[in-house]
């Protein structure tokens, strides 16, 4: 059996801002010019960028959220709950996994400008995934609010966003 350690260790992953490892593994070499990208991008940016994610039962992703659409496809280990608030302040979590018979789904795609954290599942354990980001990846457009920042828009909500933020 694979263990976290062993992936972390074979995909060389590191520590990321919003929790749990990472280690990019492709940024497309084309390239959109910024009068082609939506409102809110400050300059060029490849068409694409896909990381692997991995968290353990003893980390989170913090809320946070971007200015592209990020798609999770899972690999390995317990299902990720991935907890979303859309720009209206609809809370849901999708299961990421791979038993379809339990209602999980083996790839999702988070629209940009939605709120978004992730957990894993099951204690004891880990997942990883891939996350392909279009456009791709970058940290200017990476918004990672506290849980006061959050909670000042979404009040109705405190109870999620105290579970998966960073305090302050």
């Amino acid at each position: 059996m694979v263990t976290s350690t062993d992936w972390i260790q074979a995909l060389a992953l590191i520590p990321h801002p919003e929790g749990g490892f990472y280690k990019e593994f492709h940024r497309s070499k084309h390239v959109l010019e910024k009068k082609s990208l939506p409102a809110g991008f400050t300059g060029k940016r490849e068409l694409a960028s896909v990381i692997h994610y991995m968290l353990t039962s003893d980390s989170y992703s913090a809320f946070h959220r971007l200015l592209s659409d990020e798609i999770w496809h899972f690999h390995d280990g317990s299902p990720f709950l991935i907890h979303l608030i859309n720009p209206d302040g609809v809370y849901s979590v999708v299961r990421l996994g791979l038993n379809v018979n339990i209602g999980q789904v083996p790839c999702f795609v988070i629209p940009a400008g939605y709120y978004f954290g992730a957990e894993v599942a099951e204690e004891n354990s880990f997942a990883l995934a891939s996350c392909t980001v279009i456009p791709a990846f970058n940290f200017d457009d990476f918004e990672m609010p506290t849980s006061d920042e959050l909670i000042s828009i979404f009040p109705h909500l405190v109870n999620e966003i105290m579970h998966l933020s960073r305090k302050g």
